[in-house]
């Protein structure tokens, strides 16, 4: 049983709960707090730290490749991938303003798309594209002369078996760590309680309130915001959200590492950068679909192996990189793109499904929400 302090104090008469103290759902508070101080915002996550993939992704401020664009038009249309490009811009210039970029680790070094020697079709393909995706981006987010070939660079990163290689002068990268603990003292200050180990068994309509029934007893409140991404299909198993685990390596330091900016290769399923004179390399996710859709972290060996492989053989050449770290973290995926800000129930809300893209839009995402949330106060 709590105690009069715990119930009054911790448990009881929030306005609102958010579920899940990721990126979108802090957002969302801090939102919330920011138009209407006197909300009582209540924050529940079910992990010791947040448990998707906002203090587990790779730190990617990016809002898409050539490849990615190419595909996204293929299969939508060319409105619909300026669009989410638009979207996603928006988002990463919110996530900078809200936090600033020395509370978040910051730095606009660029992006790269790398084409193997193996892959001269995709390559032309893209570079007949450029021009193209450049006036339709110019259109999307202001800026002129996005991507640009830059194979005379592939050789000073040091790189084998990379033959092309498109650059991208807007993409940033950030310290994932940084952003969460920023995002944190934020809500923190303007008084939003976040309770950790919390985890949601039921969500039930009552009279004039939503009844919460945890692991840790029932909480009430008026509205209530589900912000899980990939887990919310465990609450609601008829939203288009399908999990996807990326998993993650991290080197140990590696003496004068030529890396600069962040890269990908295969159409985004391949992903690294330079922290800390580290390499972080994640991805092979597109290996075999159905086994990483799953709310379970962890690894396997076919992405291990082929994780390893790439990092020997085309990133790090002949030099035998220890590996220091290996994570996972789960995403949210879905048939369509957009992520998923509605009302699902009188009074229940839901801001989910970022399709791997939670960096760029989370914080546009739970602002969403939160607007939302207030139109219905």
């Amino acid at each position: 049983m709590y105690s009069y302090w715990e119930q009054t104090s911790f448990i009881d008469n929030a306005d609102v709960i958010i579920i899940g103290s990721g990126l979108v759902g802090l957002s969302a508070a801090l939102h919330l707090k920011r138009r209407q101080p006197l909300l009582k915002v209540l924050v529940l996550e079910r992990g010791f730290l947040p448990s998707g993939a906002s203090t587990k992704n790779a730190g990617f401020a990016c809002f898409g490749t050539v490849s990615e664009q190419i595909d996204v038009i293929n299969r939508s249309s060319e409105a619909e991938a300026m669009r989410l490009v638009n979207y996603k811009w928006r988002g990463l210039q919110k996530l900078r303003q809200n936090l600033g970029d020395e509370n978040i680790g910051y730095h606009q070094y660029g992006g790269h798309e790398l084409f193997m020697t193996n892959e001269a079709d995709a390559a032309k393909i893209a570079f007949e594209q450029i021009d193209h995706l450049n006036k339709l981006l110019q259109e999307a987010i202001g800026e002129p002369d996005i991507y640009a070939v830059a194979d005379e660079k592939i050789a000073g990163f040091g790189f084998n078996k990379v033959s092309h290689m498109i650059y991208n002068r807007f993409e940033g990268q950030l310290d994932t760590g940084k952003m969460m603990r920023a995002l944190l003292y934020k809500v923190y200050r303007l008084g939003v309680l976040v309770l950790n180990n919390v985890q949601i068994l039921a969500i039930e309509p009552g009279h004039n309130y939503i009844s919460l029934q945890t692991t840790q007893g029932s909480f009430k409140a008026g509205k209530v915001i589900l912000a899980t991404n990939a887990f919310a299909g465990q609450l609601y198993p008829e939203l288009d959200v399908v999990p996807g685990r990326g998993q993650v390596l991290v080197t140990k330091p590696i003496p004068n590492l030529k890396l600069k900016g962040t890269y990908h290769f295969n159409e985004g399923y391949y992903y690294f950068r330079n922290i800390n004179n580290r390499v972080l390399f994640g991805g092979g996710r597109n290996l075999n679909y159905k086994a990483e859709e799953t709310w379970e972290f962890g690894h396997t060996d076919v992405v291990k192996e082929k994780l390893i492989s790439y990092l020997n053989e085309v990133i790090l050449p002949n030099q035998k990189a220890e590996i220091d770290y290996w994570w996972s973290g789960i995403m949210g995926f879905g048939e369509q793109l957009s992520p998923i800000v509605k009302e699902l129930k009188p009074n229940i809300f839901c801001a989910v499904r970022c399709n791997g893209m939670g960096v760029a839009m989370g914080s546009l995402v739970g602002e969403e929400v939160a607007e939302l949330v207030i139109g219905k106060i």
